[in-house]
């Protein structure tokens, strides 16, 4: 199974800056690679796929402000993106009554904004892992982790509204708990029925909480808190109307 260990990195941090400045390259990059894909799909109605598109942008700027192994990685989102619009197509086609219009085309990013950065455990620091830190490749700086070097899958950085997250994605192996089926207990929770429990043990009786009387008793009490909300609510407006006339 798959597990995440979080770090967040606020903007008071002294790595904030460096995180800043991968999202917002890496955004220009998903930018300028959706120009293209859009500008073919519109005028020519073709798709440049994966590895013609990195092919393309391997010698541009936006490309090369990150390592290599990370540019791949956002571009392969925008893949995954636009793969996702054909797949809406496709389904608006078949069921038009399932949407609320025709899917559009992926939209570029805010031009001031951010976007998710993804490390492949290729752009990770092996060395590092096994002194028990995350150090990313291109970035100056290393976190603490718990997490072994042979059950790690990505990093990926997360722009969020005030922070970034660092998320840790790593494998591990699901313990099989031994579990017996001789003692079994079941309990029901409900409104009318307050509880109901059983058991498949000889001799138990089954338990049945009537739940009426509280529930007679909740709406006693929220009819009783309207109706003074009511009345303050009233004396409020007679004692303004009596200011007004004297």
């Amino acid at each position: 199974m798959q597990l995440v260990e979080r770090h967040v990195i606020t903007k008071t941090h002294s790595n904030w800056l460096e995180l800043d400045r991968v999202c917002f390259a890496s955004k220009n990059l998903y930018n300028k690679a959706n120009y293209n894909l859009r500008q073919g799909f519109i005028f020519c109605r073709k798709y440049s796929n994966y590895n013609l598109l990195d092919r393309v942008l391997k010698s541009t700027t936006e490309y090369r402000a990150m390592p290599a192994k990370v540019s791949q990685q956002t571009l392969r989102n925008l893949d995954q993106n636009w793969r996702s619009f054909f797949n809406s197509i496709q389904e608006y086609k078949l069921n038009p009554e399932k949407f609320l219009g025709r899917p559009k085309l992926p939209k570029y990013k805010d031009k001031e904004g951010r976007h998710l950065v993804i490390y492949t455990a290729q752009a990770v620091s092996k060395t590092s892992l096994k002194m028990g830190k995350i150090k990313l490749s291109g970035l100056n700086f290393s976190l603490p982790t718990k997490v072994k070097q042979e059950n790690l899958n990505q990093v990926r950085i997360v722009p969020q509204s005030d922070c970034y997250v660092i998320e840790v994605i790593y494998e591990e192996k699901e313990l099989k708990t031994e579990t017996t089926t001789e003692k079994i207990a079941a309990i029901d929770l409900g409104v009318n029925n307050l509880i109901g429990l059983t058991s498949n043990q000889l001799g138990f009786r089954p338990i049945l909480v009537n739940g009426r009387p509280l529930k007679s008793i909740n709406q006693f009490y929220n009819q009783k808190k309207a109706s003074l909300h009511a009345t303050i609510t009233i004396g409020k407006i007679l004692v303004k109307s009596s200011v007004k006339i004297n």
